[in-house]
């Protein structure tokens, strides 16, 4: 039986038993305090069932309520400035869940790290051409800076945080097209900590000329190739083949 259909008797074992109307008809407080007991990956599932609970998934209270579930110590968390906002409670567990489960971050930076991590991923994917990378890894080392971390913090964190998320876009045409461009992108002079890391752009030509060398046009995949040639001596022989 599909997940979403079943929910755990009270002996605490792991028998399933069919959902009924009395565990249907609950109030949404009650809910909540059981929605967010339940695995994450999970809720996506919940939010077929009914309406109703999907639209507890869409407000602040569950997801207050998840926060200070999962992460206590972000009640106490103070904003901070910088470019990047927040947000409110849906956003900072995402932030958060990131930080945990794709840095292995705890302690004071793993909030931000998260949001500046969904920031860039959300501009990097959207429909309309997302900005130039360079005004985006600026306001990465904007963000970090206002937060009072120095030169050499501000760009490993911003170079991490770009990895991941290439590492971490779907592989479909638009991140293709998406990687493509950002090979392809004139090099600006730039100063430290503002210069683009070479680590990240290693990554985004091993990624298209590799996992994607099959959705270049010949002339596409000989451009990027002498891209590739300029910034890179020797490049690795993985590369090469159309």
């Amino acid at each position: 039986m599909p997940l979403c259909t079943l929910i755990m008797n009270k002996t605490g074992k792991d028998t399933l038993t069919p959902i009924d109307t009395s565990f249907a008809k609950l109030p949404d407080h009650l809910l909540v305090e059981i929605f967010i007991r339940i695995p994450v990956t999970e809720w996506a599932q919940i939010c077929c069932v009914k309406k109703q609970w999907a639209n507890l998934f869409r407000g602040e209270c569950l997801w207050r309520a998840a926060l200070d579930k999962s992460y206590p110590s972000a009640s106490q968390a103070k904003r901070w400035p910088g470019p990047i906002p927040r947000g409110l409670s849906q956003r900072r567990y995402a932030a958060l869940y990131v930080s945990r489960h794709i840095f292995s971050l705890e302690g004071e930076i793993d909030e931000i790290v998260g949001h500046t991590y969904l920031y860039l991923k959300e501009q990097l994917e959207r429909s309309t051409v997302s900005p130039p990378s360079g005004i985006l890894h600026g306001t990465i080392i904007d963000q970090f800076l206002a937060c009072g971390k120095s030169r050499d913090m501000a760009h490993e964190l911003a170079s991490q945080i770009w990895l991941a998320v290439v590492d971490n876009l779907e592989e479909n045409e638009h991140t293709f097209l998406i990687l493509k461009r950002l090979a392809q992108e004139a090099d600006v002079f730039l100063p430290y900590p503002y210069s683009r890391s070479m680590k990240v752009q290693w990554r985004v030509f091993e990624k298209l000329l590799t996992d994607f060398r099959d959705c270049f046009t010949h002339v596409d995949y000989y451009d990027v190739l002498t891209c590739a040639k300029s910034k890179f001596q020797p490049i690795p022989s993985t590369w090469l083949g159309y």
